[in-house]
């Protein structure tokens, strides 16, 4: 069942007015293809209108929605011969951030991302998609074999932010994200980021301080939640909505303000309406990006990062 968000209840409507009566259609054999067809032409042009004038914090809930594509989705849509790689050789394997070999229309890369799962089940297991140190950690093992090999790096970041709890504080998440942040800026091969849902705080950059920086149309980034900054600003949650507008979070505001690169269009009503069409829309947008990268050498590619990330703010 679609999952409707409360700005889309106009079309949730018609789509549920759609469904009857294709059901009495097919009960009584009657036609009603054109009533159907006048139906679904009032709802595309509703969501259209709707989805081109969202605001930062609806943004937001489409970046949540449940049934948003995560990394399983993508490595099942756009990438071949995905070999998992585990462990940070050090602690355990943090199921929120996942990795291992792939390629992508025959280009080789190391690809890592957050899994925030799809059901209650997943979403437990995955830990909502963020990050332990030992996420980190096998972040930076994976970077290492990409940087020793040769292999682009692309990371897909979908994560509220790294796991707050006091067992990853004990285990040094300030650090472990430092130094994944630290390796990414190091790396002497290609990184692609790409921001696919939300991108919250350092959980997020620690994956994300890449050569070029890409993000999906409707996704998020920003240094924490609209709630967590409407909390500290106003003491209470419920002026999310004017914290997201004043954060400067959506895919416009941060390519104009030169923290992304590329904005990825989604399909009509967001990427959860189209898993197939997203992912495609992605995968081509990181393989133009590799080779557009390829011909740079390991200072060229440093160098660029550096120059990149100095620049932000400047």
């Amino acid at each position: 069942m679609t999952v409707y968000l409360d700005f889309e209840k106009p079309i949730a409507a018609l789509e549920a007015r759609i469904m009857e009566l294709q059901e009495a259609a097919e009960e009584s054999e009657i036609d009603a293809e054109a009533e159907i067809g006048k139906l679904r032409d009032k709802a595309d042009k509703q969501l259209k209108d709707i989805y081109a004038k969202l605001t930062a914090w609806q943004k937001t809930q489409v970046a949540r929605h449940p049934e948003r594509p995560h990394f399983k989705h993508f490595v099942a849509s756009i990438f071949e011969d995905f070999m998992p790689l585990a462990g940070d050789r050090a602690f355990a394997d943090d199921q929120a951030i996942l990795g291992g070999l792939a390629r992508l229309d025959g280009r080789r890369v190391m690809l890592i991302g957050h899994e925030k799962g799809d059901d209650t089940q997943s979403r437990l297991r995955h830990n909502f998609g963020m990050g332990k140190p030992e996420g980190y950690r096998k972040a930076i093992r994976l970077m290492e074999v990409a940087d020793r090999f040769g292999i682009p790096v692309v990371s897909l970041v979908d994560t509220s932010g790294a796991f707050p709890g006091i067992q990853a504080e004990e285990r040094g998440q300030a650090e472990a994200i430092a130094r994944s942040t630290e390796k990414c800026l190091q790396l002497g091969v290609p990184m692609i980021a790409c921001i696919v849902g939300e991108g919250g705080s350092g959980g997020a950059v620690a994956l994300a301080a890449a050569n070029r920086v890409l993000m999906f149309e409707h996704a998020v980034y920003s240094v924490i939640s609209p709630e967590g900054c409407a909390s500290i600003l106003w003491r209470t949650g419920d002026k999310a909505a004017d914290a997201a507008q004043a954060m400067k979070m959506t895919a416009d505001d941060l390519k104009s303000l030169g923290v992304i690169d590329r904005i990825v269009d989604e399909p009509m009503g967001g990427a959860h309406r189209d898993h197939a069409m997203a992912a495609a829309a992605l995968g081509k947008a990181i393989g133009e990006e590799i080779d557009a990268l390829a011909g740079f050498s390991a200072k060229e590619l440093l160098q660029q990062r550096r120059a990149k990330f100095l620049a932000m703010g400047a």
